[in-house]
């Protein structure tokens, strides 16, 4: 008698739910990038731009314009990989 072993439906119930817990935790991270990076987008010194210096041109990270392009380079990649987590975790191919 084995009692240990799982049946196919079991490892499959087992690996979906490890792979949502991932993708979940994974959600979570992605969101609280997105919203520090659309934080650090708030205008011309407030925020946290105006803390690091990125809403002017002068500040501890140099001129504003290279700073602000990579912001607006992170803030479309996370915002891309929220989106498409998001859609990942509502249509489940692996239920």
């Amino acid at each position: 008698m084995r009692l240990f072993a799982l049946s196919p439906s079991d490892r499959q119930t087992r690996y979906a739910s490890g792979v949502e817990t991932i993708l979940s935790i994974l959600q979570v991270i992605i969101s609280v990038i997105v919203v520090l990076l659309v934080l650090m987008h708030s205008g011309k010194d407030s925020g946290l731009s105006g803390a690091f210096g990125v809403g002017s041109g002068t500040g501890p990270l140099g001129g504003g314009s290279l700073v602000e392009r990579n912001l607006n380079r992170w803030t479309i990649f996370f915002s891309v990989l929220f989106i498409l987590n998001a859609i990942i975790l509502l249509k489940r191919p692996w239920a």
